[in-house]
């Protein structure tokens, strides 16, 4: 059995919750039985009504180099219907309980992220990045591809050129590049991204929780939507939306102040 330690989850009093990837003297690498763990944390976190935003972060001087590498020597050995496996049954999980998680879900990149670690930053909503912290997609230093999703999510943040200059590299990006390019929103000074994460999940927090997890579904699925059928769609969230009592309340309290 895995070390529940290696993966520390807290949530706070204003409904912010925090996973830790606590491996430091790996650079917080994950194994199979953190990856489960992870998946189970953000299915939790999914369907706790306590929990109105995740923080994802690393301990230590690493957000996350990917897989263990002791652990990818043994599954080597494995066919290649078992290495798929790994990923569809494990890897892939987290992909996509965090597309159905209709919570914002922000990465504070404290230090360097690698390969699998960069595509769990990618998965997140948001990203904020510590201004001496590195990025880089560097799966093709092994002759590999990202098998996690990092090809899907990394053309949508920065274009399709710049996501296969990284990927066909596998170069550092450093945090002004970053920003820059968008792969993150914002860069912070060394040892402030997790509070700098925490503040912004806290300002989001605070809005109206309907509109928010709207807001998600709306953009995310209106990426593959024509015009007209996301018309269609976020007109029945603004309809439903009315009936809300956080929209009447803030109607109410907007009123008040222009009478006042």
């Amino acid at each position: 059995m895995s070390d529940p330690d290696q993966i520390l989850f807290e949530t706070d009093a204003d409904g912010v919750a925090t996973l830790t990837l606590n491996r430091p003297e790996k650079y917080n690498a994950f194994t199979k039985d953190m990856i489960v763990r992870w998946h189970g944390l953000l299915a939790e976190a999914a369907d706790d009504p306590a929990v109105k935003a995740l923080v994802l972060t690393g301990a230590g001087k690493a957000f996350c180099t990917g897989g263990d590498v002791g652990a990818q020597k043994d599954r080597a050995r494995n066919d290649a219907l078992e290495r798929k496996d790994f990923l569809f049954r494990h890897v892939h999980r987290i992909a996509l309980t965090l597309e159905r998680m209709d919570k914002p879900v922000i990465a504070a990149i404290n230090g360097m992220a690698r390969g699998a670690g960069l595509d769990m930053a990618l998965m997140c909503d948001l990203r904020i990045m510590a201004a001496s912290a590195t990025l880089a997609e560097s799966y093709i230093n092994v002759g590999l591809i990202a098998g996690d999703g990092g090809t899907w999510y990394l053309p949508r943040l920065i274009g399709t050129a710049r996501a296969l200059e990284l990927c066909w590299t596998g170069r550092v990006v450093g945090a002004e590049e970053a920003e820059r390019i968008g792969l993150v929103n914002k860069v912070v000074p060394d040892g402030a991204a997790l509070e700098s994460a925490r503040e912004l999940a806290r300002a989001i927090a605070r809005q109206p929780f309907e509109a928010v997890r709207a807001y998600k579904r709306s953009i995310y699925q209106g990426m593959s939507m024509s015009l007209s059928t996301h018309l269609d769609m976020v007109s029945s969230h603004t309809s439903i939306l009315r009936d809300t009592p956080e929209h009447r309340e803030r109607v109410e309290a907007f009123l008040n102040r222009k009478r006042a």
